[in-house]
């Protein structure tokens, strides 16, 4: 089994809609999906708009309703295969944290950037010469996606690499963090399912 980590601040609004959208679009393959927040709001649901968001998505109903916040902690970052933060304040919390954890731990965004510039047949490659071990092929995966950090221009502004918070925000900030947040899962799925391809 490979395990996927997601991080935001509360774990109320961001990482639990990327956890469940990754759960829900991963549910075939042997992956554990799970969140928490630098500041998480222990034993609380999802926003209501999250869980909005989270239904428009085509998210698993009994996954929106399960969700519970989780602080995060150093002995979560032990575990995961790859942690996906949801903006560079929460990479950094999470490299303070677990400093081994640095090359596996990336913006959610910024993951997506990266893998964008990476051909599936690289990545199929780079995933089948590990072998048979799914975190192996996972971390090939990863090792080809950051491979080209230094290949391709950082954004323009470096604040493209964060999803905005939406909390106790308006409709539209949710609608825009689900804007950001959408494609770039969708990114982690194609580099996972690739990885796993046999």
């Amino acid at each position: 089994m490979i395990e996927i980590m997601t991080v935001c601040t509360g774990n109320v609004c961001r990482s639990p809609l990327a956890a469940t959208m990754l759960a829900t679009r991963l549910a075939d393959l042997d992956v554990q999906v799970t969140s928490a927040g630098t500041y998480g709001l222990q034993g609380e649901s999802m926003t209501d708009e999250t869980k909005r968001l989270a239904a428009q998505l085509a998210v698993d109903p009994a996954l929106i309703e399960g969700h519970r916040a989780t602080y995060l902690t150093e002995a979560h970052l032990r575990a995961p295969d790859l942690i996906l933060a949801m903006s560079r304040e929460h990479r950094r919390r999470i490299v303070e944290l677990n400093p081994a954890r640095l090359r596996s731990t990336l913006t959610l965004r910024e993951f997506a950037r990266l893998a964008a510039e990476v051909p599936d047949a690289d990545i199929v490659g780079d995933a089948s010469a590990a072998g048979d071990d799914d975190s192996r092929r996972l971390k090939a995966a990863i090792d080809a996606v950051t491979g080209v950090r230094g290949l391709t221009p950082p954004p323009a502004d470096p604040a493209d690499d964060d999803i905005v918070d939406p909390y106790r925000r308006s409709w539209e900030t949710y609608e825009l963090t689900a804007s950001q947040l959408a494609p770039a899962v969708e990114q982690v799925v194609r580099v996972v399912r690739l990885a796993l391809t046999r």
